[in-house]
């Protein structure tokens, strides 16, 4: 698929290409971005959007672009690519642990 899309259309749409065939009114599109300026992220969440999907933006500093297509934005403050990608994997993990205590119907933990 990414060499596919990247080779006949472009790679800014590697991402949004698949998100205009699967995504659907109803699902939930996640996007994981440090600067919040890669276009092919951006332009996944716009089609996400399109297609009446949630939108929810794991980023940095301030979410850059972005954050104008999230309904739903987790940003690190900080400029640190290495701090931003640590922050993202807690905060995957304690909403990882969460959502399978709630359809355990269990007490989340965190």
């Amino acid at each position: 698929m990414l060499t596919c899309v990247g080779n006949d259309y472009s790679y800014d749409e590697v991402f949004s290409r698949q998100v205009e065939a699967l995504a659907r009114p109803g699902d939930v599109v996640v996007a994981f971005t440090t600067s919040g300026r890669s276009a092919n992220v951006v332009s996944a969440l716009r089609a996400a959007r399109d297609n009446g999907a949630v939108t929810m933006l794991f980023g940095g500093g301030d979410g850059g672009p972005a954050r104008a297509h999230a309904d739903h934005a987790l940003l690190v403050p900080s400029g640190t690519t290495a701090r931003i990608q640590e922050m993202h994997t807690l905060l995957l993990h304690v909403i990882s642990e969460m959502v399978d205590a709630w359809a355990a119907r269990e007490e989340p933990t965190a």
